[in-house]
C-alpha cells in the first residue's frame, strides 16, 4: 500500500516535471518567433530610414543647389549695382572737381574785388571824415548838436510816418466795417418794404355845410364848451371853409374828439347830453381800437406773450407821430429790422424783436411820467415782468443807461435805420437851420479851425484849418473831439461826417 502510495507520488511528481518541461519549451519556440519577428521589423525599419536617408540627402541637394543659384544671381545683380554706383560716383567726383575749379577761379576774383573794395572803402571813409570836419566847420555846430538836430529830424519823421500808417490802418478798418455794416444794413432794409411819411398830425373835422358851425358852438357857446370839457381837447371853429381843427396834446383824445364830433355832425342832434354821450362811447371804441392795434403790431412783429396793459399802452402809439412818422408803424419797422440783424449777427432774435417793438412805448407815457421816454418805458415793462434784457434794451436806445447785450445794441441800430430812412421822417424848416447851425458852431470852437461848412443835410460837417497850427496828426485827433462833442450836445438821427481839410499851398508869381 505504501509502495503503491510512493509511486503514484512519483507519477505525479514526474507529471508535473514534464508539464513544465513542455511548458518551458513552448515558451522558448514562441520566444524564439517573437524574436524572429523583431529582428523582420528592425530589418524593414532599417531599410526604410535608409531610403528616406537617401531622399532626405537628395531634396538637401537639390535645395544647396537651388540656393547656390540664387545666390550667385544675387550677387551679380549686386555687382552690377555696385558697378553702376561706381559710375556715377566717379561722374560725380569729376563734377565736383570742375566745380571746386570754378570757386577757385571765382575766390580769386572776389579776393581781388575785395582788395579793390577794401581800398575805396578806406578813401570813402577818409573823404567822409574830411566833408564831417568841413561840415562841423561850416555849420559852426558840435558833433553832440548835431546829432540832436539829426535825432529831432529824425523823431519828426517818424511821427509823420506813424500818422501817416495810423490813417491808413484806421482808413482800412473804416471801410472794413462800413463794408460790412452796408452788407447787413442792407440785407435787413432790403427785406423790409415800408412806406414813406405823407399824413399830417393835425385833426380836421370836415363840415357838410357852413351853419353846422354855429350849431356846433351852440347857444352862447353852451355845445361846444360841453364838447370841449367832455373831450378834453380844444376845439377851433374860424374861418376855414366847412372844416374846424381839433387840438390836443393827447392823440389819443383828438382822435376820440375827432371820431365824436364826426358822428354828432352825421348825426346832427347836438346838445350837451348828446355830446357826453357820443364822447363816452367813442372813448370806449377807440380803447378797443387801441388794444386792437397793439394785439395787431405784436402779431405782425412776431411778438407773443405780452400781456394785456402793455398791448394797450403800445396800441397808443397807433395814434403818436415823430416828425411826421407814425410811431406804432415805426414800432413794428424796427422789431423787424432788429429781427434781421440779429439772424445775421447771431443774436437772440426773439429778444431783439421784442425790445425793438417795445423799445418806444415810453412816449404813450411820457405826458403823465416825467424822464426820458427810455428810461419810463424800462420802467412800465419791469412793472410787468418782461425779461430784464428788453428791460435793459429798451431803457439803453438812446444811451441813458449802459447796453448789456448784444440785442439792445441792436435795437439801437434798428431804431436808428428806421428813423434816418429817406422818406421815414420829416424835419422843420427851423429845426433844421438850428441844427446846422449849432453844428458849425461846434466846429468853429476849436482851435485851429479856419472855415467850417455842413453839408448833405447837415449830415456832414468839413472843417478847414490852418495848416500852420494843426499838423496831420493834430488833425486827426481834431476829427475824433468834434465828432465826440457833436455825439455829446445834439440829437439827430443816423450819423454825421467829420471831415478835417488840411491844405498847404505855395505859390509864386514869375516876374
Amino acid at each position: 500500500m505504501v509502495n503503491a502510495l510512493l509511486w503514484l507520488l512519483v507519477g505525479i511528481v514526474l507529471g508535473a516535471v514534464v508539464g513544465a518541461a513542455v511548458a518551458l519549451w513552448r515558451k522558448q519556440v514562441r520566444d524564439q518567433q517573437t524574436l524572429q519577428d523583431a529582428a523582420t521589423r528592425a530589418e524593414r525599419l532599417i531599410q526604410e530610414a535608409q531610403e528616406r536617408a537617401r531622399e532626405i540627402e537628395r531634396e538637401a541637394k537639390e535645395e544647396a543647389q537651388r540656393l547656390r543659384r540664387s545666390v550667385e544671381e544675387e550677387l551679380a545683380r549686386r555687382r552690377r549695382e555696385l558697378q553702376q554706383e561706381e559710375q556715377r560716383l566717379r561722374r560725380r567726383w569729376e563734377d565736383l572737381e570742375r566745380r571746386l575749379d570754378r570757386l577757385s577761379q571765382r575766390e580769386q576774383a572776389l579776393n581781388k574785388r575785395q582788395s579793390a573794395l577794401d581800398k575805396r572803402a578806406n578813401e570813402i571813409e577818409r573823404l567822409y571824415e574830411e566833408q564831417k570836419a568841413k561840415l562841423y566847420e561850416v555849420a559852426n555846430l558840435s558833433p553832440e548838436e548835431a546829432r540832436q538836430q539829426v535825432l529831432a529830424q529824425a523823431e519828426e519823421e517818424a511821427r509823420r510816418e506813424i500818422a501817416r500808417i495810423i490813417r491808413q490802418i484806421e482808413t482800412e478798418a473804416k471801410e472794413e466795417g462800413e463794408r460790412r455794416a452796408r452788407k447787413i444794413l442792407a440785407t435787413a432794409m432790403q427785406r423790409v418794404a415800408s412806406d414813406q411819411v405823407a399824413e399830417l398830425t393835425t385833426a380836421v373835422v370836415p363840415l357838410p355845410a357852413e351853419e353846422m358851425k354855429g350849431r356846433i358852438i351852440g347857444r352862447s357857446g353852451r355845445n361846444i364848451r360841453a364838447f370841449e370839457q367832455a373831450a378834453g381837447v380844444d376845439l377851433i371853429v374860424d374861418d376855414t371853409p366847412e372844416a374846424v381843427t381839433i387840438s390836443s396834446f393827447d392823440p389819443v383824445r383828438r382822435e376820440i374828439a375827432r371820431r365824436a364830433l364826426t358822428k354828432l355832425v352825421m348825426d346832427g342832434r347836438i346838445h350837451p347830453a348828446q355830446i357826453e354821450k357820443v364822447v363816452s362811447k367813442e372813448r370806449e371804441e377807440v380803447e378797443r381800437i387801441v388794444l386792437e392795434a397793439g394785439e395787431e403790431a405784436a402779431f405782425e412783429a412776431g411778438v407773443a406773450g405780452l400781456p394785456q396793459e402793455v398791448l394797450k399802452t403800445l396800441g397808443r402809439l397807433k395814434f403818436r407821430t415823430s416828425f411826421g412818422q407814425n410811431q406804432l408803424h415805426h414800432a413794428i419797422e424796427t422789431a423787424k429790422l432788429a429781427a434781421m440783424l440779429a439772424a445775421e449777427l447771431g443774436a437772440d432774435v426773439q429778444m431783439a424783436k421784442t425790445a425793438a417793438l417795445l423799445h418806444d412805448i415810453g412816449k404813450a407815457l411820457d405826458h403823465n411820467v416825467e424822464g426820458p421816454h427810455a428810461l419810463i418805458g424800462a420802467d412800465f415793462l419791469k412793472n410787468y415782468g418782461l425779461p430784464p434784457k428788453v428791460v435793459n434794451a429798451v431803457a439803453a436806445h438812446h444811451h441813458d443807461v449802459e447796453q448789456e447785450s448784444v440785442e439792445a445794441i441792436i435795437v439801437e441800430v434798428a431804431d436808428a435805420i428806421s428813423g434816418a430812412r429817406p422818406g421815414a421822417r420829416r424835419e422843420s424848416v427851423e429845426e433844421y437851420i438850428k441844427r446846422v447851425k449849432v453844428l458849425e458852431e461846434i466846429a468853429k470852437g476849436f482851435e485851429g479851425v479856419k472855415e467850417c461848412f455842413a453839408l448833405q443835410a447837415g449830415r456832414e460837417v468839413r472843417v478847414i484849418v490852418r495848416p500852420t497850427e494843426v499838423d496831420d496828426v493834430a488833425a486827426q485827433r481834431l476829427a475824433r473831439e468834434i465828432a465826440k462833442k457833436i455825439e455829446e450836445q445834439l440829437q439827430y438821427p443816423g450819423q454825421i461826417k467829420v471831415t478835417v481839410i488840411r491844405e498847404t499851398r505855395a505859390i509864386d508869381y514869375a516876374r
